[in-house]
């Protein structure tokens, strides 16, 4: 009695984590049922499906890449750069799934790039051709214009802390004015408290206020407190013990003072040498004993050999800064003239961080020069109206697989169509989670793998009739079904699934869509059939069927009479 117990609650908890997630996948599949809570409704929703180029329209580019000057052996790292370099260029663009992949077509190489939504064909070409981003700079100082601008801006933030501290001295709520003024990002949320600290904690001028300037619990210093950080509104609170020991409890509110110096873009100044200039960059290992120190060593053209040679020349001893896509990746200090177009870049690198810097810096220019073949504007109109007939094709397909699994299988086809409506839950969220590009292909995919799920459930419930017939209980009969089912089930599956696979990383392109769509609509499938569709028959199949076998598309008169 015991075991029956504990079974029956095992298989109540079960029944119970399906139809959670049954409402989890609901939810998220069609968040509109939740537009009567707000909150929830626009947080669930903002999980959108990415479509393709086919489906949301978009621009469709092709390049031939030039390869002529190319080492044979070196074509594949070439045009595998080359498409970094682009994918890189256009993130720019925010784009959703940006599909940049290599082809090709006879003797040709190509580098095809799709834009989903994006409209502007001629604005896409100039991304993708822009000039390189690698760029070269050395340290210079800011013009008088910046300093005159910072001079500006310390100005009115000076103006304001007075105006605040005026506002404190007037009563008004410092917490609250500290959360809604102050630049300092370790106090601010806790209204400008600053704890317990001695002496010596703070800079010089913070200190002298805090602890010689005499104040009381609660008082408010009268004035702003000018310090490297900017301007303090300064509250003492409390303080405790004595001598060396005392501690102060204050709290402030910062009104942080601005430094040209502080910005890379207003200490280093162009010099002319860029992305263009650099042939190569490789990872290596340092000459001497040894194995060596990882170091990134660099190689410029003639041109850039000749400007490389007079900028170490006039910054020795100096910073040269090198920046990738405006960030600074480097800066190391000129020790020498360098006239031979080389230069290492030396610190304390891993071989692996100094193998990607060298790639981040071959990435600044295209390392193929690429010559647009071909151009194609997809309109959004076209890419809803495949989107809508898509969506039409599955409805219809859902809907005439549930029909046709109600009239055959009645009560088991009723619970097989629940499952089936769950599958299809389940997959529009992975698809919003995963961040998958659905395409038409994807679609097609998707569709697919709903017959292969129907499939599973037929196969398990002409076992289940077959046991019935044999004189089985309805109980029993499912469970043999679903185990003798199994092996034919499991082994397809994953035969489709290993196909799949291979479609996807062999693939190219919309191949790879559906491969992707299969491969997952193919797992879950196995899911929901294995584990959702046996739970809820579990749960609800009970003896009163095998009285009324007829309700699982079985005659009476095929039972054969079995204690079974």
């Amino acid at each position: 009695m015991p075991t029956m117990t504990s079974a029956k609650k095992k298989l109540q908890l079960q029944f119970a984590g399906t139809v959670l997630l049954a409402v989890f996948a609901g939810l998220f599949s069609y968040p509109e049922v939740l537009k009567f809570a707000p909150p929830a409704y626009n947080a669930i929703s903002r999980l959108k499906i990415n479509l393709g180029l086919d489906l949301q329209g978009g621009i469709h580019l092709e390049y031939k890449a030039d390869i002529s000057n190319i080492d044979s052996s070196h074509v594949d790292e070439a045009l595998q750069g080359a498409q970094d370099v682009i994918e890189r260029r256009i993130n720019a663009f925010g784009v959703g799934e940006p599909l940049v992949q290599t082809a090709k077509s006879g003797n040709e190489h190509r580098v095809i790039v799709e834009l989903p939504g994006i409209k502007d064909i001629e604005q896409a070409k100039e991304k993708i051709k822009d000039a390189p981003l690698l760029e070269f700079k050395e340290e210079g100082e800011p013009d008088q214009s910046t300093k005159d601008m910072f001079d500006q801006i310390n100005k009115q933030a000076k103006e304001k802390a007075q105006k605040v501290l005026e506002e404190v001295k007037n009563g008004g709520d410092f917490s609250q004015l500290a959360k809604d003024n102050s630049e300092d990002p370790g106090s601010k949320e806790n209204g400008g408290d600053l704890d317990f600290a001695k002496k010596g904690q703070f800079v010089s001028e913070f200190d002298e206020v805090l602890f010689e300037k005499g104040l009381k619990s609660g008082e408010i210093y009268p004035e702003l407190v000018e310090t490297q950080f900017g301007w303090h509104i300064i509250k003492f609170i409390e303080s405790r013990g004595e001598g060396d020991e005392r501690e102060v409890h204050a709290a402030h509110i910062l009104f942080a003072k601005h430094d040209p110096y502080q910005y890379e873009q207003f200490i280093y100044k162009d010099t002319g040498l860029s992305g263009k200039n650099l042939k190569f960059a490789t990872a290596q290992y340092s000459q001497g004993q040894g194995l060596g120190e990882p170091e990134v060593a660099l190689q410029f053209d003639d041109e850039g050999t000749k400007l490389f040679a007079e900028l170490t020349k006039k910054n020795l001893g100096k910073q040269i800064a090198i920046f990738l896509d405006g960030e600074l990746q480097i800066a190391p200090v000129v020790q020498s003239e360098i006239t031979n177009g080389q230069a290492v870049i030396t610190g304390n690198y891993t071989f692996q961080e100094a193998k990607e810097i060298a790639e981040r810096l071959n990435q600044g220019a295209l390392p193929v020069p690429l010559t647009l073949v071909s151009q194609q504007s997809v309109e959004a109109s076209l890419g809803i109206e495949s989107l809508q007939k898509s969506l039409i094709a599955g409805v219809v397909g859902l809907a005439a697989v549930t029909v046709f699994m109600i009239i055959f299988y009645r009560f088991l086809g009723f619970v097989a169509s629940i499952s089936l409506l769950i599958y299809t839950a389940l997959m529009i969220t992975i698809f919003k989670f995963s961040g998958i590009t659905l395409t038409l292909s994807g679609i097609a995919g998707f569709i697919l793998s709903i017959g292969m799920a129907v499939d599973a459930n037929i196969l398990i419930f002409e076992r289940t009739k077959e046991e019935i017939k044999r004189g089985r209980t309805v109980q029993n009969a499912i469970e043999e079904g679903f185990k003798r089912a199994w092996t034919s089930i499991r082994d397809g599956n994953v035969s489709s699934m290993l196909t799949a696979g291979i479609l996807y990383f062999m693939g190219t392109g919309f191949v790879k869509g559906f491969a992707a769509s299969l491969f997952i609509g193919v797992a879950v499938s196995m899911f929901t059939a294995i584990v959702i569709t046996r739970t809820m028959l579990r749960f609800l199949v009970s003896d009163w069927i095998h009285e009324r076998v007829w309700i699982v598309g079985i005659r009476k008169k095929d039972v054969k009479i079995s204690n079974t």
